[in-house]
């Protein structure tokens, strides 16, 4: 059960693993020397444009007359920002707020009820932890997150956080509307990339569906910290709610841009596969998350995956003579395994699987 005491947490003692979460009440007081980074690497927060913006979607004619429209859109969205934000997307504004107010509330509840859930070990699949990957870090991220799979959510959700009491009801539902926005994504990306619309769902295989509940507490001094480096997302398509407290910027040509709440939108963005997938024609983009003084934040995206014994490797009609194949097939947890031993570092993982990588 999630309320279990684990022998990792016996071990570190649950207040050691207090003391460890920002969530606390007391590690954000201020900067400590952990959270600092190197002067070249701090967010340089004067120098990002709040004037730039990424492409704004409106689905509501995904499924009607207009679908080749929005297709072209998706496309354009894709291969030129791999960042977008959707609109008219079809998931009740009620399962939303519900989602962010459950999630609010598992945050602001007493320390103790959650710390149970404490783990450090990136393969655990229900967890709660601080910063990204705190064992191999050499700077913490100012955040601490809940993390946990969706899917199948008969099998997964015994799993779950027992506290706060509706958690369990609320996520759930979430999580199925998710699935399912999730998949109509999916469709419309393949068929924008001339694949047949069900592509996408099959290489996917059984597909891993993961929810993060990120929260990010106020920062006495958002100049020396960052919530999480910039990295780019490893998986399939990522699809944010970032509630309505500015954080999260992505690079665009050369330059951190901030992408502004939109009331009852979502933010997606793709991942690495499908860089892979469309052979370099869609791309996976730096992002990051600043902190700020004022206020605490919460995001909640969800990872949308393949499964990972799944192979994926560029489509065959995206690979010709004039386009030769630029990835090296592998599995998922092929991927995974070096996304998660060197932690978030821009976007490098990639490197490992390009063609000119392969030893003769």
């Amino acid at each position: 059960m999630a309320s279990a005491i684990s022998a990792e947490q016996t071990h570190n003692g649950l207040s050691g693993i207090i003391e460890k979460l920002m969530s606390n009440g007391i590690n954000n007081l201020q900067v400590q020397e952990k959270f600092i980074l190197p002067p070249n690497e701090r967010p340089g927060i004067s120098e990002v444009s709040y004037s730039d913006t990424i492409p704004v979607v409106d689905l509501k004619d995904l499924d009607g007359q207009n679908r080749t429209k929005v297709l072209q859109e998706i496309c354009r969205a894709c291969e030129e920002d791999g960042f977008f934000q959707i609109v008219n997307h079809g998931m009740p504004e009620t399962v939303m707020k519900s989602m962010m107010d459950i999630a609010k509330e598992f945050f602001e509840m007493p320390v103790e009820d959650r710390a149970c859930l404490y783990s450090e070990n990136p393969r655990q699949l229900v967890r709660l932890s601080t910063s990204t990957n705190v064992s191999k870090e050499k700077v913490h991220d100012w955040k601490d997150y809940l993390r946990h799979p969706c899917h199948p959510l008969e099998e997964v959700i015994s799993s779950w956080p027992q506290k706060p009491a509706a958690y369990r009801e609320v996520a759930g539902k979430y999580a199925l509307e998710m699935r399912a926005l999730c998949l109509r994504l999916l469709a419309a990306i393949s068929e924008a990339l001339e694949l047949k619309s069900d592509y996408l769902d099959t290489i996917f295989g059984k597909h891993d569906q993961l929810m993060v509940i990120n929260y990010y507490p106020p920062c006495p001094n958002p100049d020396l910290t960052l919530g999480i480096p910039g990295h780019s997302d490893g998986g399939g398509i990522t699809v944010l709610m970032q509630g309505d407290v500015s954080g999260l910027q992505v690079l665009k040509k050369g330059k951190w841009v901030a992408v502004q709440p939109v009331p009852n939108a979502f933010v997606v963005n793709l991942g690495d596969q499908l860089q892979v997938i469309s052979n370099g024609r869609m791309r996976s983009v730096e992002h990051r998350a600043v902190t700020n003084a004022s206020s605490a934040r919460i995001s909640i995206p969800t990872f949308y995956s393949p499964s990972v014994d799944a192979f994926l490797a560029p489509a065959s009609s995206m690979v010709d003579e004039a386009h030769p194949a630029e990835y090296r097939g592998h599995t998922f947890d092929e991927f995974l395994g070096v996304f998660w031993s060197q932690g978030l570092r821009k976007k490098t993982v990639l490197d490992h699987f390009k063609i000119h990588n392969i030893a003769p």
